[in-house]
Parts: C-alpha cells; sequence; structure tokens
C-alpha cells in the first residue's frame, strides 16, 4: 500500500514499536518573568530565563542538550537516508577545484581547495600562473583542532609585503587581526582583538585602519588605525560613530587614491575620506540626512556616486569634482527610473558597467564615454546576473557572474569593445546534466492584486497534476533580493520527484525600491501574506499537492516562517527554519542585544506604542496559539550574534506546549553549541547538517523512496 507522510514516520521504527514508544522531546521549566515597554505595557514571557549571555547557566545548557538528545532519537532510524543524502551532495563536489584568478598589482591571486579539506588555501603567482605558488593563508592549518573558523577578511599591503587577515574561532563575529611578512613567512606579535572583519591598508605599508566592534552589542562604533610594530593599545581612534543605529566600514576608492571611512542606517548613510598616501583628516562627501542614502568611489578625477537624493527611489548616479563636500555639487548623470532599480556599478577606464534590476531580474548595462550604452545578454528567462572580482580599471574586459536555477555558477570574460565573451569557469557539478531539469519564471497574484515573481525548478518528466512535493524558500527583508540561482544541494530533492521554488517576496528589492519599502515597517505583513498567497498560486496551477508542501527560510526568513506556520498551519506540512528571528518584540525591546538599534528602520521601535502593537501582531513567538502546526526542524548555534539562541529555544518551547498536532508532526530542535549566525564552519560540515534536515524533509513529505526515474533520466 502507499504509505502517508504519518504511516511513513512510524514505519521508520521496527514493526512492533508503538507511537507511544517513539522518542518524546524533553520539558523545560516555566518561570514568571514580565516584559515591560516604556510605555507600560507588559507581557509574560515564562521562558525569558533561558536567556545566559555568557552561555554558561548549567540548567540552560542541560536543555539545550536534551533536545540535540531528543533530535537524534527521532532522526536515529533516518541515518541512512541522511547519509545517501550526504554522500549524493558532496559527491557532486569536485573537492580540488579553485577560484578564477584575477590580477593585482602584478600579482595573480586566486583560492583552491584539497580534496577531503574543509578550508580553502589563498595563495598568489607573480606575474604569471605558471609562476611559483605563494601561499598566503592555509586556512585547514589554522583551523586544525578548532570547533569553528573563520577568516573573514584579508589584505596585501600596496608594496605587495605583508598581509592582514581578520579571524574567528568562536563565531561570534568578533574577529582578531593578524599581519605576517610575505617575504619571510614571519608572522609579527602585532594582534588587534575585538574587530568587526574589514581593515585596510594605507600607502605607506605600515598603517592598518580597522572597524572595532563592542564586545555585548557587536556594534561598530569607532574606526581606529594600528601601526605595524606598536601595541593595540596604543592604536588611535580615527572617527567615533555616535548614532548606535549606523553600521561602519572601510575601504579603498577604485583608483587607490583615497581611504574611506562609509557608515549606513536603514535609512540614511555618509562617506568621509582621506588620502590614502596620508590619511590624516578625513573628510566628509555629504553629511548625513535622513532618507538619503549614497556610496561613492573615485575614478579619472571624480567621485561617482549612487544615490536615491531627491526621490531618486530606485536610485540615480550623479558625479562630483574632487574636494567636494556637499550634494550641491553633484550633477545628475544616470537619471532616475521608475521601472529600473539601479544596483551598483563599477568603474573602468574606458566604460562604466551599472548592474540594475528590472522585472524582478538582474541585468548590466555598459556605459560608454560616448554616453552610448547596450545591456549584457543573458542566456535563459530566469536567472542571476551580477559583477565579478574586477581588480584592476585599465582593461577592456568585464568579469561578471552568470548563474540561473540549471545552471551553475558561472564567471564570464565579456570584451566591451569587441563583444567576445570567455568562459572563465562553470562550477564543475560532478554527475549533473542541466539538460534534465527545467527552470520557470511565474508571476503570481496576491491577496491585494500585486503581481510576485517566482522561480520554479523541476526535473524533466514531472507533471502539473497536483500530487508532487514542493519546497518554497524565501526571505524578504533588508531589501536583500533572492535571486534565481543554482542550488546544489536542491538537486537530491529534484531527482526525487520535488519541485524547488523561490518566492520573490515584498521585503526584498527583486522589483525595486518600493518592493522593499512595502515589505517593512508598518507593511511587514506584506512579506508573510504574499509568500501564503505564492503557496496558494502553486497548489492551484499544480505544481504541488495540498498536503505536500513545504517551506523555509533562515533569520529574517525564519522570522517569516513562524509568521506563516501562525498564520497558515493548514497550508504547510513542513517547515524548515534555521535561525529564526521569532522573538521580534522582546529583542527589538532591548538595546543591548546586538543589532537591535540598527534595526529599528527596518521593524521598528517598540518603545513606540504604535509600533510595539503592530510588532506584537505578527510576532511568531507572541502569536504562538492552541492549533495544530506543521512538522518542523529549527536550528541554531549557541554562539549566534545575530539571532541569540534563546530565541528559537523559547519559541520551541512554548509552541510546545500548544501545538495540538499529532506525533506525525513533530517539533526538531538542532543547536550547534560550537556555531554561530552561519552554522559550523568547513564547506563539508554544513552538508551535514543540511542532510539531517533534508532528511526529516523528505520523510514527512513521504518523498524520500528514492530517486525518481523520469524519460529524461534512462
Amino acid at each position: 500500500m502507499k504509505l502517508t507522510p504519518c504511516l511513513l514516520a512510524l514505519t521508520l521504527m521496527t514493526s512492533t514499536t508503538s507511537a507511544a514508544d517513539l522518542p518524546q522531546p524533553p520539558d523545560v521549566a516555566k518561570k514568571p518573568h514580565v516584559v515591560k515597554a516604556p510605555f507600560g505595557a507588559e507581557r509574560n514571557d515564562e521562558y525569558y530565563w533561558l536567556r545566559d549571555d555568557t552561555r554558561k547557566n548549567p540548567d540552560m545548557l542541560a536543555y539545550l542538550n536534551a533536545e540535540n538528545a531528543y533530535t537524534d532519537a527521532f532522526m536515529a532510524p533516518l541515518k541512512p537516508l541522511q547519509e545517501t543524502l550526504y554522500e549524493e551532495i558532496v559527491g557532486r563536489i569536485k573537492q580540488d577545484d579553485a577560484s578564477v584568478p584575477y590580477r593585482e598589482r602584478g600579482y595573480w591571486y586566486y583560492s583552491r581547495f584539497e580534496t577531503g579539506k574543509d578550508y580553502p588555501i589563498h595563495a598568489r603567482r607573480k606575474g604569471a600562473m605558471d609562476a611559483a605558488e605563494e601561499v598566503l593563508l592555509d586556512v585547514n592549518v589554522m583551523a586544525a583542532g578548532k570547533d569553528y573558523f573563520s577568516v573573514g577578511d584579508w589584505e596585501v599591503s600596496q608594496d605587495n609585503t605583508l598581509l592582514a587577515w581578520a579571524e574567528d574561532a568562536v563565531g561570534r563575529r568578533q574577529y582578531t587581526i593578524k599581519i605576517k611578512n610575505l617575504a619571510t613567512g614571519e608572522t609579527y606579535a602585532d594582534e588587534v582583538t575585538g574587530v568587526a572583519p574589514n581593515l585596510v591598508w594605507a600607502d605607506d605599508n605600515k598603517t592598518l585602519f580597522y572597524v572595532w566592534n563592542d564586545p555585548k552589542t557587536l556594534l561598530t562604533t569607532r574606526v581606529q588605525k594600528h601601526v605595524l610594530g606598536t601595541p593595540a593599545s596604543a592604536d588611535e581612534v580615527v572617527y567615533t560613530e555616535k548614532d548606535d543605529s549606523f553600521y561602519m566600514g572601510v575601504g579603498r576608492t577604485r583608483d587607490d587614491k583615497f581611504l574611506c571611512i562609509q557608515v549606513d542606517s536603514t535609512v540614511s548613510s555618509e562617506f568621509r575620506c582621506a588620502p590614502a598616501a596620508d590619511p590624516k583628516a578625513f573628510a566628509v562627501l555629504a553629511p548625513r540626512e535622513r532618507d538619503v542614502e549614497y556610496e561613492a568611489d573615485h575614478h579619472g578625477g571624480r567621485w561617482v556616486i549612487r544615490t536615491n537624493a531627491d526621490g531618486a527611489k530606485n536610485y540615480k548616479v550623479v558625479t562630483a569634482a574632487d574636494g567636494s563636500t556637499s550634494r550641491k555639487d553633484w550633477k545628475d548623470w544616470i537619471p532616475h527610473s521608475e521601472d529600473v532599480f539601479i544596483d551598483g556599478f563599477e568603474l573602468f577606464d574606458g566604460f562604466t558597467a551599472v548592474a540594475e534590476r528590472s522585472e524582478g531580474l538582474e541585468r548590466l548595462r555598459l556605459m560608454r564615454a560616448d554616453g552610448k550604452s547596450e545591456y549584457v545578454k543573458a542566456d535563459e528567462p530566469a536567472y542571476g546576473m551580477g559583477l565579478s572580482t574586477n581588480a584592476e580599471p585599465n582593461t577592456d574586459w568585464l568579469r561578471y557572474t552568470y548563474t540561473s536555477m540549471t545552471t551553475p555558477a558561472t564567471v564570464y570574460e565579456l570584451n566591451t569593445k569587441t563583444g567576445e565573451r570567455k568562459l572563465m569557469k562553470r562550477d564543475p557539478v560532478i554527475g549533473y546534466d542541466p539538460d534534465k531539469y527545467t527552470t520557470e519564471r511565474l508571476w503570481a497574484t496576491a491577496r491585494d492584486g500585486t503581481k510576485i515573481p517566482v522561480s520554479v525548478v523541476y526535473r524533466k518528466g514531472f507533471k502539473k497534476d497536483g500530487t508532487a512535493a514542493l519546497l518554497q524558500y524565501a526571505y524578504g527583508s533588508y531589501g536583500s533580493s533572492t535571486d534565481p540561482g543554482f542550488n546544489l544541494p536542491a538537486v537530491s530533492l529534484l531527482d526525487r520527484g520535488m519541485v524547488y521554488v523561490l518566492a520573490h517576496i515584498r521585503g526584498g528589492q527583486e522589483m525595486g525600491r518600493k518592493w522593499y519599502d512595502d515589505g517593512k515597517l508598518f507593511k511587514k505583513k506584506n512579506t508573510f501574506t504574499d509568500f501564503i498567497d505564492v503557496t496558494d498560486f502553486l497548489v492551484k496551477e499544480g505544481y504541488a499537492s495540498k498536503d505536500r508542501v513545504a517551506a523555509y527560510g533562515g533569520s529574517a526568513g525564519g522570522l517569516l516562517m513562524g509568521a506563516i506556520s501562525n498564520m497558515a498551519p493548514d497550508k504547510y506540512r513542513v517547515i524548515l527554519s534555521q535561525v529564526p528571528f521569532v522573538d521580534v518584540v522582546t529583542t527589538m525591546l532591548d538595546p543591548s542585544i546586538p543589532l537591535t538599534t540598527n534595526e529599528y528602520d527596518e521593524w521598528g521601535n517598540p518603545e513606540k506604542k504604535d509600533f510595539y502593537d503592530y510588532m506584537l501582531s505578527y510576532s511568531p513567538y507572541d502569536n504562538l496559539k492552541a492549533q495544530a502546526y506543521p512538522a518542523m526542524f529549527v536550528g541554531t548555534g549557541l554562539w549566534d550574534s545575530q539571532v541569540q539562541y534563546f530565541e528559537p529555544a523559547k519559541y520551541v518551547a512554548r509552541l510546545r506546549d500548544l501545538d495540538t498536532a499529532g506525533p506525525d508532526r513533530p517539533v526538531l530542535f538542532r543547536i550547534n553549541m560550537d556555531a554561530g549566525h552561519g552554522g559550523k564552519s568547513g564547506r563539508f560540515r554544513r552538508y551535514r547538517e543540511l542532510s539531517e534536515m533534508y532528511a526529516f524533509l523528505l520523510n514527512q513529505l513521504g518523498a524520500d523512496g528514492g530517486k525518481v526515474q523520469t524519460a529524461a533520466a534512462k
């Protein structure tokens, strides 16, 4: 007989195992705690005690370990499937792969992997790729014996002799800067701790500028400079940002003439720049103004600036002369368009490459010195295209990336004078044949009439008869666009007859700035209803059975998962939620939590009653109620600095108290005890985690019976 997902879950146990014998989830104590808002509102949070900023509370750790033990026990019968998925995914990876080299100041730089190793080797060769290899960083050696390790940023000095890098061995995104001599291999005693992974050298090849991180809030509040050979305690503060709603970064302009400090909030920007040869005084390019954002670069003796000033919601590009310190000096170059969103640009000696978005798709426009322009051609109806590494401006060749849901990540070089296109690299995917898969671009109608772009991929032979299982993914926040790119692990789902979907919902920026504005603050619920409406559309059109739909999101996408679970639990059989932002109001009421103050213009400030009430109306933790929820797999990292572990921990505990679904819809909670927001480090370890989640997904959807055999596959 055909097994339902419920029966499948039970038959994973021995034939004599009853539902009562299934592993039981851990229980956790409730302790009264009142969360107060400044204007007097109060809420009870019985699991607030699970928060421990030191990560040392024995009762809290015991609970998290119990959750891991429960997940281990529940998933034990699925170990063979999990292992099969892992071997499939890893088996598609060319393990001794390397990036496309790029040239900078006489050296060719690249990163490569060795077979069986988790981390990259960053290297360079002088003059040509057949010269001797010089290893800059072997991250495998650096990470040896560590549960977590990451190199966040590395920079070579202008004279090519020194390397500075930022490393993190915890996952909390507080990095340590180290410096070594590339000629001798000596690592200097200089160490700067507690910084963001962002640094830049001055032209004197001994002064390094970096961004300091507050150890508690992780806010980037000041820029400091370190002089080689001096103690970090003597590092001079170059700039201090007093507004805690701003992020901060440092970098070089395209022509290497300036070092710039960039500060950004959700709705405002400011650049301060100094000559790279003598960076003593950083001058403001244009003073910050609320609702005016800009980013600047310098080349050809002028400033080129992307901005939303003067009502240019989709951004425009302006220019300014050297010495400009005011917006009054800005002159329009590429005008604003209601239909085209300007996403960025790259400056070259003979042309400018402009990254744009139109109709929910990326495109690159080449702007000639004579004012003429043309577009880089795409090969498919739904794709992702963007600027690649173009380290040097004195070239006719533009390097760009291309991908689709059926085409692995590809790097092309285009000769902007002759039109010649070179394929530099297409990520090798072992055993994968793109001709066996089909991608579509669809448009779903939201409940308010808005057309939502949807990208779909499936294996050929699929029939839109309303019986398939489907996984729908989205993010939908911060103006971050989810473009239709190749997903290597998802091939294992497609080969089992599933459909994989990207919903380009409001809150992203796929359709321009208005798309983002219509999915934040008091319009945030559009993000959630768009996702649900896309699901309804796909079921109606026959892409999936209404009983076999799964949803997947992480971080702010985990907020999306929590919201749709409360709003439409009957429409989803499974929810996959990674590092989910689910306790919106409590977190946003606490400015000591990392990133809170930076996010007031994204979510609102709940210290104000109107924002409080609106945020409370959708916050997943606060809207849990007695109803049958989908099966869930929730993941987090103990050292996550962005969405801290206690949010999903509290959420899972309260969800289990209220969930009326039966044992066939379990809630599993996996905690990486040595990982941060991005999960465990290493290119293979993360696939172990994903394989576990996929095994749970396939089992719950009844899609774990093996790969499909279609006419195309035979």
